[in-house]
């Protein structure tokens, strides 16, 4: 898997300060898409070992609450199987920490339903996963005023919750309720 770039003090994507990386690759192709240049899965840098420690060193002072995946797709079956590993990791070393992703697929009709994205890997990502904003970005949608997502089709999801429930259920942050 290659990435885009990592941010080290991000609060425009999940709650709090945090360090989010762009992995590279993605098939949806959303119609304005903010980061056109992740599309292609060889754009960027190789995620290697050392990306990880760079990551988890960043993720470690006490002001950081998490890290947050971007893209490209995160849930893309090539980038999941180098996603996990590194997830494990996170929550075995910084269990504190909270965790965003940011897909285009639908939670419960692609990832946890038949699709292209739902693979070996996807439910073990899911259950490391705390908030999943998920849809893809729609421009006759777009609302700027919405908190942590672009278009009022994307939803802000409690993946625990959801997944304990076997429903969708609204992530509620600390500062205030989003509305979905």
């Amino acid at each position: 898997m290659n990435y885009g770039e990592i941010k080290t003090f991000d609060i425009a994507n999940g709650e709090g300060v945090r360090v989010s990386l762009f992995v590279s690759g993605c098939t949806h192709h959303c119609k304005n898409c903010f980061n056109k240049e992740t599309w292609s899965f060889d754009f960027g840098q190789p995620f290697t070992s050392e990306t990880e420690d760079k990551i988890i060193s960043q993720l470690s002072p006490s002001y950081i609450n998490g890290l947050s995946l971007l893209g490209g797709e995160p849930f893309e079956p090539s980038n999941q199987a180098a996603l996990l590993p590194f997830l494990r990791r996170v929550r075995a070393e910084l269990p504190d920490k909270t965790v965003w992703c940011y897909t285009g697929y639908l939670f419960d009709k692609e990832l946890l339903g038949e699709s292209r994205a739902r693979c070996e890997h996807t439910d073990e990502m899911l259950s490391l996963i705390d908030v999943l904003v998920d849809g893809e970005f729609v421009q006759d949608l777009y609302d700027i005023s919405l908190q942590f997502r672009g278009s009022s089709n994307q939803r802000i999801i409690d993946v625990p919750s959801s997944l304990a429930s076997g429903e969708v259920v609204a992530y509620h942050p600390k500062s205030g309720k989003i509305e979905m």
